[in-house]
């Protein structure tokens, strides 16, 4: 599923869609591929819109060993108007519906294996615990089956929220015909399920190991960055002078790093520049970045940016691609700013 604008992102995602940002200088999709062919699934379909489309043909034609089929979605409409649109790549074959914005620490295969036709089970839910799961699809889990979901509820029933995994046989495509648009006009998913069950489907649980994120916002995609970071090992491929690595610290080819310090875990990409910096834990220098006399600590900056001359420290914060960020050698009179919609800017001066 890939056909969303993710304005929870904005302005990250005003000129691209949220599916090709990256995390740890991989897109974002490229995670949810690897969940599934590692799973085995290796016929894949994605849904886009005509926004998406071009963008995710790019990304995805570098990624190896897996052809695409690409399915539109206009207007997207909701998952359930998703799989309707993908019936006739979908056949009448069982299949994994995967939400290209979640990734889940130890992937998906036994959301897959769960699935047993043979013993009556007609679709797969993964499920994971929340604190408050009000924003999101709650089951209720009955004698090891779902015997109720509800689609954000104001009152959660329980607290297992449905992340972003389903599997189902075609009896799902039946449910779907027919399904009325909730209040935003969208078909969901969740309707469809509720559909199964109470046609005596048997729609299986199965709980999430390990973490899982859900990348809808900025605070999110930086969360997701630590993680994948936390996997690093140290390799030196790029060239370093006068400069300090302490612990899981990955440059790439290319790069160059000069009279900084680094704190691992942090990534810096090829053909990066680092140089006068302080580079802190948990950020990821995107390829052909330049940082020049800053420090950046818990951060995620886009490919060909270019951050120089900032006198106090970057922290926290998500970068797009070919982004110029640049400080004046001594405190300002003014700032000149051009920034993207619903952005926030917090200046501090001393």
């Amino acid at each position: 599923m890939a056909a969303g604008l993710g304005t929870r992102l904005r302005p990250i995602t005003s000129l691209r869609p949220k599916p090709t940002l990256s995390v740890a200088n991989r897109p974002l999709i490229y995670f949810a591929v690897d969940n599934l062919v590692e799973a085995g699934i290796t016929e894949i379909g994605v849904v886009v819109s005509y926004v998406t489309a071009d963008y995710l043909k790019d990304i995805l034609s570098n990624y190896p060993g897996v052809t695409f089929e690409y399915i539109l979605q206009a207007p997207p409409l909701g998952l359930a108007h998703a799989v309707q649109v993908s019936r006739e790549f979908l056949a009448d074959d069982p299949f994994v519906m995967y939400l290209s914005d979640n990734i889940f620490e130890n992937g998906i295969s036994s959301f897959v294996d769960a699935f047993e036709p043979e013993k009556g089970i007609n679709a797969v839910l993964a499920l994971v615990p929340v604190e408050d799961p009000r924003a999101l699809g709650v089951a209720v889990v009955e004698d090891g089956r779902i015997g109720c979901l509800v689609e954000k509820p104001e009152v959660p029933p329980s607290n297992l929220a449905v992340a972003g995994v389903y599997v189902f046989d075609p009896s799902i495509h039946q449910m779907i015909e027919g399904l009325e648009p909730g209040a935003k006009g969208e078909y969901q998913i969740t309707d469809a399920i509720q559909r199964l069950i109470e046609h005596g489907y048997h729609v299986a649980p199965v709980q999430v190991t390990g973490w899982w994120k859900d990348t809808g916002k900025p605070e999110d995609i930086l969360d997701a960055n630590r993680l994948q970071l936390l996997k690093l090992r140290r390799s030196i491929s790029g060239k370093t002078e006068h400069t300090e690595l302490v612990g899981e610290v990955v440059i790439e080819r290319g790069a160059t790093v000069r009279n900084t310090t680094i704190f691992g875990p942090a990534l810096i990409g090829e053909g990066a520049t680092v140089e006068n910096a302080y580079i802190g834990p948990f950020t990821t220098i995107g390829n052909k970045v330049t940082v020049r006399n800053a420090e950046l600590e818990y951060s995620v900056v886009g490919a060909s940016s270019s951050i120089e001359g900032i006198r106090s420290r970057i922290q926290g914060s998500l970068i797009g691609e070919e982004v110029l960020i640049k400080g004046h050698g001594g405190r300002p009179s003014a700032h000149q700013l051009t920034i993207g919609d619903k952005s926030v800017i917090m200046l501090q001066e001393t």
